[in-house]
């Protein structure tokens, strides 16, 4: 076995030819997929809530009137 691995031949690498450096991620870029991000967030929350008020408002106008105060609180929106 020992006669095998002195047999190898050597591992030859090129260091004259270098890839091409790449460059570094700027600021910028952090900023502006961060407002992506942000953008995204407040577009979903608006769709959340403005969904919710709406079914409250249906809900609240479908339902039949209760002597009872307490079945739900009506939203006065």
């Amino acid at each position: 076995m020992n006669f095998f691995l002195l047999q190898q031949q050597p591992i030859v690498v090129d260091l004259t030819k270098q890839p091409e450096p790449t460059r570094d991620i700027s600021i910028e870029v952090v900023f502006a997929v961060a407002g992506i991000f942000l953008l995204a967030a407040l577009i979903g929350c608006a769709i959340v809530a403005g969904a919710t008020i709406l079914y409250k408002r249906w809900r609240d106008g479908s339902a039949p009137p209760t002597d009872t105060p307490h079945s739900h609180i009506s939203l006065k929106i």
